[in-house]
């Protein structure tokens, strides 16, 4: 895929998130979401709202831009950013909602994008935002087998923390352009090094999908449900995690 057709996919992207997600919810009445946009406009006028819908809290309605959601009063004067917590029921309102945009920016991903340890038929699926150099980002592929034999399939995505132009950036790049990609991680997992080559690459791309679904460091791994858990896990522990989760959406 073209460096121009992965900007253009990811700016589609922004926008399909919120507004396909929002369009199953109560949308917000057109003239409050009238004055959300103006007031959202005050902040910066190119700002761009994908969504407005009612939360459980009267006269405070969930804004989307892009993946990312704040809340914001009905007559579009007070912004706020943070997590809306019931009481009652002991239950948190906002992270589910990140969960599930986070989830659809994931999948929209082809794996064919991706560098992918483990069978398709693994009864566990953790995608993973990684940086070559990061210490615990090999500590964590040092397990990989572990992971595998877990019956946990890794899907990484790259995420050089320093930044395009880095050493990190181009240690993933010389990945991807590798005839074996797998390999080359793992070698360059392991400090070895990996010929620099160059070719059509999504690294850029999916440093762009990182900063939009809220990831700030690495290893930070998405879950099924789309929750982001962050920094190594051992692969016992993980195990032990993802089945509890698969045993709570159960009920």
């Amino acid at each position: 895929m073209t460096h121009s057709r992965w900007l253009s996919r990811f700016a589609a992207l922004a926008l399909s998130l919120a507004t396909g997600l929002a369009a199953a919810q109560e949308a917000a009445p057109a003239d409050v979401a009238k004055r959300i946009q103006a007031g959202m406009a005050k902040l910066d006028p190119d700002m761009k709202v994908d969504g407005v819908r009612a939360t459980p809290v009267a006269g405070l309605y969930e804004v989307a831009i892009g993946p990312r959601l704040v809340y914001v009063t009905g007559d579009g004067r007070y912004l706020i950013q943070g997590s809306i917590a019931d009481l009652d029921k002991r239950e948190d309102i906002t992270e589910p909602r990140r969960n599930a945009i986070r989830l659809d920016a994931i999948n929209r991903i082809s794996e064919d994008e991706m560098v992918v340890f483990g069978p398709k038929d693994a009864k566990y699926t953790v995608t993973v935002f990684t940086d070559i150099d990061c210490g615990f980002c090999r500590r964590l592929h040092a397990e990989i087998a572990k992971f595998n034999a877990n019956d946990i399939r890794v899907r990484y995505l790259f995420m050089p923390r320093a930044g395009k132009g880095s050493e990190s950036y181009d240690k993933a790049v010389a990945v991807w352009c590798a005839k074996d990609r797998q390999q080359a991680m793992t070698d360059a997992k392991a400090g070895k090094e990996v010929p620099k080559g160059t070719c059509d690459n999504p690294v850029e791309e999916h440093l762009a999908l990182a900063e939009m679904v809220g990831v700030t460091g690495t290893p930070a791994l998405i879950l099924p449900d789309g929750e982001l858990l962050p920094g190594y896990v051992p692969a016992e522990r993980l195990k032990a995690m993802l089945a509890a989760q698969a045993k709570s959406a159960k009920r």
